[in-house]
């Protein structure tokens, strides 16, 4: 009797954030988030996706916190900071990166959607010493080159992953 090939498992890790400016700033439009879903998805089992925000409070963001929920991420909050001297906080490097250690040891795949630099140990750390294929998303211009080194395949986001 023939035996079932394996359905290959993903966790997806999503820096809203970065998605959200990269994406205005290179093509003035919104990242596709159900074209995503259905791209990352295919012929795989997602067992687990979190989508990483900074929460104004604002109700329009609500609304598409709710849009990532109903996807089928579940959409973990920091609060935005803003401090005396102008600037702001509001990043999920480190969260991200715990989860993506954590979670991803179920995973045969991590994606990463970010062009963050910073997390081009993460991505060399899963990929070498854990073994696991590790596909990152990001805006071309506007990811880092060791980012892009780092994976096991860099996937642009362009055209059929932008809302137009």
């Amino acid at each position: 009797m023939p035996t079932i090939p394996a359905i290959p498992k993903v966790a997806i890790f999503v820096d809203v954030q970065n998605v959200y400016y990269t994406t205005r700033q290179a093509f003035n439009c919104n990242f596709d988030y159900n074209r995503f879903w259905a791209k990352a998805g295919k012929d795989r089992q997602v067992t687990k996706a979190i989508a990483y925000a900074i929460d104004r409070g604002d109700r329009k963001q609500q609304e598409f916190q709710n849009i990532l929920r109903a996807i089928g991420f579940e959409v973990k909050l920091k609060p935005y900071i803003q401090r005396s001297d102008g600037s702001s906080k509001g990043d999920w490097d480190v969260g991200i990166t715990i989860d993506a250690l954590e979670y991803g040891e179920d995973a045969d795949c991590i994606i990463l959607v970010s062009g963050d630099g910073d997390f081009d140990l993460l991505v060399e750390k899963l990929r070498i010493d854990r073994g696991k294929k590790v596909e990152v998303y990001g805006v071309a211009a506007l990811t880092a080159d060791t980012l892009i080194n780092a994976a096991s395949e860099f996937i642009p986001i362009e055209n059929e992953l932008l809302l137009r």
